[in-house]
């Protein structure tokens, strides 16, 4: 009998990851297939970690966060979108992705199932499989002017066995945001069915048309079954620094406090202080960032419309492209070719879920010059393209 069960052995690594791997290091490429910007984290956070590294904050500390970033998080809920969180609501976690597995280990169990609103980041998934569930994904509605969700295609995948609705807004790697209607509409049906709601929400500064993005916390109560996870990588170009945090229903306090020492045991309490200097001083960076991003924005989506066989699907959040190449089937063969072939890192749609499979995403967080280049070798590359 083999060690490793056969649940794990059966999950399917990501196509982002194997395209990756085809191009690292690979000279003149243009890498546009993670969801990371090319900007290193600002000097201010550094300095704070490195400010605290020095003074000796080397120990193990606490479970869920040292006490003054916990309050930092309370403090920013309260000033973006005027929520009072409860200490005992919110935990630091070792990544967004860390965030999503424990709520994975305390939500489902073998036999249950959980409902995706899709195309999504396959690693939520994924997650959701290594604890026993099965993933149902409903695909979000596409046409002339983007996305669009389907609330009753999400009610019609639910059953008794569905313990949890997953969504990402701003999604990725959409940039469809859910509108404050849509998530009342949703939040009620789940109340009523007793089914918890996953609400993604790292690209919550990342957005075009409003200062920030929707928060289902505007909406839900203490006690409702939400669980709404957050990260330190986007807005503050920290992709690296793996720390994130997690808002979970009043009363689960105990079991989170578990969780987390059985899983990690907390996080550095130095790269806490760096987390704090973004929170409390990082509103400058953020305003430049997204609007780094906003001019790249402005580069992409124009060009992909005006590109012969490219179909663009754009979003109002997050920086990502998502596009379809008229009689292109084989998207992760499509960026495995467009590595080689044009110098450009792209991710197949087949990480995204079912009904994706034809789609390509970009990450446009670069600069302006990189996504301009990039597009030049992508018009070239697609025209001529042939399977």
């Amino acid at each position: 009998m083999g060690v490793i069960r056969k649940p794990i052995e059966a999950l399917e690594d990501s196509p982002i990851v194997e395209v990756f791997r085809m191009g690292l290091n690979l000279p003149g490429l243009i890498p546009m297939w993670a969801g990371e910007p090319d900007v290193p984290t600002p000097a201010f956070i550094c300095d704070a970690a490195s400010r605290a590294l020095a003074a000796g904050r080397t120990f193990y500390s606490y479970n869920r966060g040292i006490p003054a970033l916990r309050q930092a998080l309370r403090d920013y809920h309260r000033r973006l979108w005027g929520v009072e969180i409860a200490d005992e609501r919110v935990a630091l976690t070792l990544s967004g992705m860390n965030a999503v597995m424990l709520i994975a280990q305390a939500t489902v169990q073998p036999g249950d199932n959980v409902v995706a609103i899709t195309p999504s980041w396959p690693n939520i998934m994924r997650a959701m499989q290594i604890c026993g569930a099965e993933p149902r994904e409903v695909m979000l509605a596409r046409g002339n002017h983007g996305w669009r969700l389907d609330l009753d295609a999400v009610a019609a995948a639910c059953d008794a066995r569905t313990r949890v609705i997953y969504l990402a807004s701003p999604g990725n790697p959409t940039g469809w945001m859910i509108e404050r209607g849509e998530a009342q509409a949703l939040l009620d049906f789940a109340r009523a069915r007793g089914i918890a709601i996953l609400s993604d929400e790292v690209y919550h500064r990342i957005v075009y048309d409003r200062p920030v993005g929707f928060s289902f916390l505007e909406i839900a109560t203490p006690d409702d079954r939400l669980f709404v996870v957050n990260s330190f990588s986007k807005a503050w170009a920290m992709t690296g620094w793996r720390l994130g945090w997690v808002v979970y229903p009043r009363g689960a306090l105990d079991a989170f406090e578990k969780l987390i020492q059985f899983n990690t045991s907390g996080g550095l309490e130095f790269l806490q202080a760096g987390c704090i200097a973004a929170l409390e001083q990082g509103e400058d960076f953020v305003r430049s960032f997204v609007e780094r991003c906003r001019a790249a924005r402005e580069v992409v989506n124009p060009r992909l419309a005006a590109m012969p066989r490219v179909h663009n699907i754009p979003g109002p959040g997050a920086f990502y492209a998502m596009f379809e190449v008229e009689g292109v089937n084989d998207t992760l063969t499509f960026c495995k070719r467009a590595v080689t072939e044009a110098g450009i890192g792209m991710a197949p749609g087949t990480a995204f879920g079912h009904g994706a499979e034809r789609l390509v995403r970009i990450c446009y967080a670069k600069s302006r010059e990189n996504v301009t280049e990039a597009m030049d070798r992508l018009e070239r590359f697609a025209a001529d393209y042939k399977e």
